[in-house]
């Protein structure tokens, strides 16, 4: 059987893998990508936000990125009966970019791995990690080209950037339940047909709309700039037994019970199938050692509901590049310290958040109609992905923080009534 030699192997060819393998070719280190299936390819994760701007623009490619012609994004709406609400990323906390784009992750992740392929990188598709072992400081991959005849791979260090595929979890029993309860997102892309002068619909900014009777249960809608949308909606699995087992029966049904995305959409076409994606949650045992390090959704993911999952996976890549440049250099690293913890500052972040979406807490404070200005540029700046910025007190101190403004805003609408 044939065996290669390589510095480090990459799993997956999503965002996190294409930025992870640019990082550590531009450091003239010898990096090659694995890639199960074919690009382009659907996912969704669709919204960026501007946080990521600075990892592309790091990565080499965001000249690529900007010429394309992706959706404009510089905020997020929100939307609960007859509250809307905004927020501006230019008005935020923390320096930085303050706008970036909506993308088809097809098209999206195909231009980082072009990219990728531009500056050096060896990227493989329909090659599949089947089995890994550890024989001292180097690790031996049993990789499956289509059509089933196999490989060897020897490397120093392995990055798994498999996504939703999470392939060193399942092959090395890494896998966890999350904290999180288990929900359930049906998701489409439509012909909107919205009404380019409808006055309160702006396509710059993703719009999430909560159900009228039950506000842990929400929808997406994300413009692209060629008139057509993903749509989706979330909700725990119990939610939808209510509903038609035809899936695009269920989710037009549900678009027709809030009256404001029913309103935008009263046009729309549904061309394509309908997906479905149950119980995304997921956590791990570790993130990393000296053998491996699991980025972006291969490790954690959370909830789609402030899209952080691809900036979790580029902030993932960054932070591995540079441990790896420094392993493979002959420096000690210390894995937890130095990756796995300064990762989870900006992932317990979001996570704060993300919970207090569904308990409620965060919704007191996004459709609060007389917010802080100050605040009001805190929250902005967690919600454009700047959630490693311990200097922002609703980072440093999230739970505590986002606790006592809620309490504070439900205290004055007491007060007010």
């Amino acid at each position: 059987m044939v065996r290669e030699c390589v510095q480090v192997i990459v799993v997956g060819a999503g965002p996190s893998g294409s930025i992870a393998s640019a990082l550590l070719k531009a450091q003239g280190i010898d990096v090659v990508v694995i890639e199960k299936t074919e690009f382009p390819r659907f996912s969704i994760g669709e919204s960026l936000l501007p946080a990521c701007m600075e990892v592309i623009e790091k990565a080499g490619m965001l000249t690529a990125v900007k010429q394309y012609g992706f959706q404009y994004k510089n905020g997020a709406a929100f939307r609960r009966g007859n509250t809307y609400s905004e927020i501006r990323f230019e008005d935020k906390f923390t320096a930085g970019p303050f706008s970036t784009y909506q993308v088809k992750r097809g098209e999206f992740d195909k231009l980082l791995a072009d990219s990728a392929s531009e500056q050096g990188v060896d990227i493989r598709y329909g090659h599949e990690l089947k089995q890994l072992d550890f024989v001292s400081d180097k690790t031996l991959l049993l990789v499956e080209r289509d059509g089933g005849d196999t490989y060897e791979i020897q490397t120093n260090y392995v990055l798994d950037a498999s996504g939703f595929g999470r392939v060193l979890p399942r092959l090395l029993d890494l896998e966890e339940p999350s904290c999180l309860p288990p929900r359930t997102a049906l998701f489409t892309h439509i012909e909107d047909n919205v009404n380019a002068l409808s006055m309160d619909y702006d396509r710059e900014k993703i719009l999430v709309s909560v159900h009228p009777e039950n506000n842990d249960v929400w929808f997406w809608l994300i413009p692209f700039s060629d008139g057509t949308s993903s749509l989706g909606v979330v909700a725990t699995p119990e939610f939808f037994d209510e509903y038609s087992t035809d899936k695009c029966l269920a989710l037009k049904a549900l678009v027709s019970e809030e009256p404001g995305l029913a309103r935008l959409l009263e046009g729309a076409e549904y061309p394509n199938p309908i997906g479905e994606l149950a119980g995304y949650s997921a956590n791990v045992k570790h993130l990393a050692t000296s053998n491996y390090a699991l980025l972006g959704n291969a490790g954690e993911f959370l909830d789609p509901v402030f899209s952080s999952g691809v900036t979790i996976a580029m902030k993932s890549a960054e932070y591995a590049a540079e441990c790896v440049v420094r392993q493979l250099a002959g420096n000690k690293v210390d894995w937890e310290k130095e990756y796995s913890e300064p990762l989870m500052t900006g992932v317990n972040t979001f996570r704060t958040y993300v919970e207090g979406w569904y308990d409620g807490s965060f919704q007191d404070v996004v459709f609060h109609q007389q917010p802080n200005e100050r605040i009001l540029e805190m929250i902005s700046a967690i919600l454009a992905g700047y959630a490693w910025d311990v200097s922002n007190p609703f980072v440093k101190h999230s739970k505590r923080k986002l606790t006592t403004l809620s309490e504070l805003i439900r205290d004055t609408s007491k007060q007010q009534v």
